[in-house]
């Protein structure tokens, strides 16, 4: 029998479903009406610029590096523009397809791929890496043609560093480098990483390193409207950068020129300062190296053809190599009696052709010695026993402590990276250079060594030209500089790095006059006099020559010795010997004598200096130049 319901039931229970449902929608109207209320209300100014930032990019724009040009405007350091080939790795699906692909549009090199590697490595995954450089305009419409066909790839306008004077001035300039993981922690710890985005190098070596600071300018960046693509559709909005300052030198590369031709193949360096302000005037390693190769990420065979060479052309001889100076000391020596008190200009000595200490006989270069020698002739002739027995009567600290003034032993200050500071020997160097007390005792034999410039005497060019430069310029001492101005390229307006005298030393006059005058007749009647032979100024100078080895005994005949066993040679000198405008030092690695090595090449410099001759060949060495030491 079939069961009729109520229909007051049916209605009761329709309606408490009606509420039921009313309700449930009711909730969540009400939930999308708080969450709507949270979206546009409280949260607006969050999402707001969420959407702009997925429509609006921030683009870094990398300021225009200052150049660099010498004293007179020539052209040391540029920048040139180009366009480079980008993969955006985190935008690549599968890299190696993309790379062979584009291959067969742009020319892709293995160097190239070896090249994109190494920068994959050393950035960031979502940043772009070049994989091919300097592209040419048909290279570029040809890529722009089928852009389409590579997501995550297109072509950027880069600013390039350009040195035009190749290695000529290697070692002074420096060159820019990709900036590295080492780089970055730099970065971050002066707190620059802001003024850096978008920078993809930085100065690696030489001003471009020290003055980095100046040269980079500050980054700027615009704000565009890019599409689902993530390229750019519109500029809204642009904050210019500002370009990097601009670095007038003190170096004539003219005269570096001359210089670095002089040299021809042979190692060495030279530092040639004006003694007035400081100013460094050339500076020269050789051999040196051309910056242009770092511009584009040095090749495999570059770098191992640098960095494995035996003449060691990536290290600066100038400031960083240490040698014993050795009679160029003699000078300083001299002037270290006179000024103490241990001698006079008139007071002689017996020269036999030895001097006796410890029951050691140190010997002199003449055999039977000189006679009678007195400052100026012991200078002249460069004698040693007239050193040996100045150096006992000073002792190695009276030694030291004349010869600390004047910059030996350590650092200048040049505004140039990576400067030794050498080592001037004194006990207290001794007891903390060595760690076994035997090792750590003075012997009085030692100080007869240093006497000469040899022993543990070791200073840089640099220190010796600054020595020279204190010497002619009655006893004030400057910090060498190589930067003359720093200039705002957008006013014009120049900073100048105005010379800095570190000290003045108190010397008198009649004893300055007196070694000044004996260095005068070293190249008029002593070992100088073939170099400068016909010289249309007076010039003062002195020779020397640095043992490599020690002789243990014999003696020293150089066809016998292996070339680079050979005594080094070297040569200070200044000019006009009343009025200095230029003193220099000139180092020959294994040269020999010399006045045979090292002297001519002072004489080239000076000539174009003063007078603007530049030679017209490389000078031949003379195998019959006098001995000196």
């Amino acid at each position: 029998m079939t069961e009729f319901r109520s229909p007051d039931q049916e209605v009761s229970r329709l309606r408490v479903r009606l509420v039921v449902a009313g309700v449930f929608m009711l909730l969540c109207l009400s939930l999308l009406a708080a969450r709507f209320v949270y979206l546009q209300v409280m949260r607006f100014d969050y999402y707001h610029t969420r959407a702009e930032d997925n429509r609006i990019a921030l683009v870094p724009v990398p300021p225009n590096r200052g150049a660099i040009v010498d004293r007179n405007g020539k052209v040391l350091a540029r920048n040139f523009a180009a366009y480079t080939l980008d993969i955006t790795p985190s935008q690549v699906e599968d890299l190696d397809e993309t790379i062979d692909r584009l291959a067969e549009i742009v020319d892709i090199s293995d160097y190239d791929r070896r090249r994109f590697k190494k920068f994959r490595e050393e950035s960031k995954f979502f940043e772009s890496v070049p994989i091919r450089t300097k592209l040419t305009d048909e290279e570029v419409a040809r890529f722009i043609a089928r852009r389409y066909l590579f997501p995550g790839v297109d072509v950027q306008a880069r600013l390039f560093r350009e040195y035009p004077q190749g290695d000529l001035l290697g070692h002074v300039v420096g060159y820019m480098g990709r900036i590295n993981n080492r780089d970055v922690d730099h970065i971050e710890a002066r707190g620059e990483t802001a003024n850096y985005r978008g920078t993809e190098h930085i100065g690696k070596r030489g001003l471009e390193e020290s003055y980095e600071a100046e040269l980079h300018g500050k980054t700027g960046s615009e704000q565009v409207e890019v599409d689902a693509g993530g390229r750019k559709v519109r500029l809204l909005s642009r904050r210019t950068a500002v370009p990097g300052n601009s670095l007038i030198l003190t170096v004539d590369a003219g005269l570096q020129a001359v210089a670095h031709q002089a040299f021809g193949e042979r190692r060495g360096a030279l530092v040639a300062i004006e003694p007035s302000t400081g100013g460094v005037l050339a500076l020269v390693s050789s051999p040196s190296f051309d910056p242009n190769l770092f511009v584009d990420g040095i090749s495999v065979a570059d770098w191992k053809g640098l960095n494995e060479s035996p003449d060691r052309p990536l290290l600066n001889r100038a400031i960083y190599s240490a040698y014993p100076p050795g009679s160029t000391f003699k000078p300083f020596m001299g002037l270290a009696g006179l000024s103490t008190g241990k001698r006079t200009p008139q007071q002689a000595i017996a020269d036999p052709g030895f001097y006796v200490f410890g029951g050691h006989r140190f010997m002199d270069d003449k055999i039977g010695g000189h006679g009678m020698v007195d400052l100026h002739t012991s200078i002249v002739q460069s004698c040693n026993t007239y050193y040996y027995m100045l150096a006992n009567d000073l002792g190695i600290d009276g030694i030291a402590d004349f010869m600390r003034p004047f910059g030996f032993g350590q650092l200048t200050g040049i505004d140039l990276p990576g400067e030794a500071d050498g080592v001037l020997p004194s006990p207290d160097w001794k007891r903390k250079r060595f760690k076994k007390p035997g090792q750590q005792k003075w012997y009085g034999g030692e100080t007869i060594s240093v006497g000469i410039g040899q022993g543990y005497n070791a200073y840089t060019p640099l220190q010796l030209a600054t020595a020279l430069s204190a010497l002619v310029n009655d006893g004030v001492v400057f910090k060498p500089h190589v930067v003359k101005y720093v200039v705002d390229p957008q006013t014009g307006a120049r900073r100048e790095v105005e010379p800095k005298p570190i000290r003045q030393i108190p010397l008198k006059p009649a004893h300055l006059a007196a070694v000044r005058a004996a260095m005068v007749d070293v190249n008029k009647t002593g070992t100088g006099a073939r170099a400068f032979a016909g010289a249309e100024y007076s010039a003062g100078g002195k020779t020397g020559t640095a043992q490599v080895y020690s002789l243990k005994g014999t003696k020293y005949k150089e066809g016998n010795v292996a070339e680079r066993l050979r005594d080094h040679s070297w040569f200070i000198a200044f000019a006009p010997a009343d009025k200095p405008r230029i003193a220099l030092a000139v180092l020959v690695e294994n040269g020999g004598f010399g006045s045979r090595s090292a002297a001519p090449i002072a004489r080239q410099v000076i000539d174009y200096y003063l007078l603007g001759k530049r030679p017209a060949g490389q000078a031949s060495e003379d195998e019959d130049a006098p001995a000196d030491h």
